[in-house]
């Protein structure tokens, strides 16, 4: 049975005075008092009650006890040391981040965030998901998103919002569309095939009112969507008119796959921010992933 009166100490004096033949030595090599060495070594041999040493002209040489100690001293010792190495390099349990975004902020937002959030916590996970806004905002409530980075429809119990930017609605068509070379774009959108934001959409109330103001106060469109994959391929093989917040259109202006149709002036939907139940404070992920957001928008190319 181990006894608890052995310490780490006494098995590097020992392993050292065996290995050098000379307490003076070890206590060199330990940069510890001879001394002290001496004294641990007496109650190295008062704890096991066997004579570990005996002198041998002017050095130390092990006695048969000693030698069998050492033996399996040294190997304890070694694995110990390999023990210790395999722990320090044993991968660390990785932190984890859930986020929920909607559309406008998930093609251009979100993944620059993301990326400079990667390269100062690469030890968090961060997982990304996309659904409608009131999917998101009832997994945010339950605990199975950490915050959502979009639209907030209005000031939700138990939830607040940290408003990012204000963005803009655009009317976005395929190049070389004849509305582009149209004088007032805008005043024929009611002969248009037009694909707008469906009404649980935050932006669909601002863009019925625009149409309202242009003399569309019933528009019929032919497809509701804020999905990219979708609008995007409608709106390039077609003559059709999508109506959707820029940013998420944003690559696809930048590229010139797609063109926004001129407006009189800027259409303002509700603000981009990033939403997250009331608590007292944020965890360090939280912070983190809040600051990278913070720095993303500041170069937000569609930001007011």
């Amino acid at each position: 049975m181990f006894d608890p009166r052995l310490r780490l100490r006494h098995l590097q004096c020992f392993l050292e005075t065996a290995r050098l033949g000379s307490v003076s030595a070890a206590a060199e090599a330990l940069h510890v008092s001879q001394p002290a060495v001496s004294k641990t070594l007496h109650e190295l041999e008062g704890i096991l009650g066997v004579t570990l040493y005996e002198k041998q002209g002017r050095r130390l040489a092990l006695t048969p006890p000693g030698q069998i100690f050492q033996q399996h001293c040294g190997a304890a010792m070694t694995a110990l040391g390999r023990a210790q190495d395999l722990a320090r390099e044993a991968p660390r349990a990785r932190s984890r981040l859930v986020v929920g975004t909607l559309p406008t902020a998930a093609t251009g937002l979100v993944p620059r965030a993301a990326l400079a959030f990667r390269k100062t916590r690469p030890d968090c996970l961060l997982r990304v998901s996309t659904g409608p806004n009131w999917l998101l905002i009832s997994q945010l409530r339950e605990g199975a998103l950490d915050m959502i980075v979009g639209r907030m429809p209005n000031a939700l119990e138990g939830l607040s919002f940290r408003q990012l930017y204000s963005e803009q609605i655009v009317a976005v068509v395929r190049a070389g569309h004849p509305l582009l070379a149209a004088p007032d774009p805008m005043a024929e959108l009611g002969a248009q095939m037009l694909v707008l934001p469906p009404p649980g959409a935050l932006i669909a109330t601002t863009v019925r009112a625009f149409l309202h103001g242009r003399g569309i106060a019933l528009p019929q469109p032919a497809f509701e969507t804020v999905s990219l994959a979708f609008g995007r391929q409608v709106v390039r093989d077609s003559d059709a008119v999508w109506i959707i917040s820029r940013g998420v259109v944003a690559e696809e202006l930048a590229a010139g796959t797609l063109a926004a149709l001129p407006m009189p002036e800027p259409l303002l939907g509700p603000p981009v921010g990033v939403s997250l139940r009331d608590q007292t404070g944020l965890n360090a992920e939280q912070a983190g992933f809040l600051q990278a957001l913070t720095e993303a928008a500041q170069g937000q190319p569609d930001r007011l």
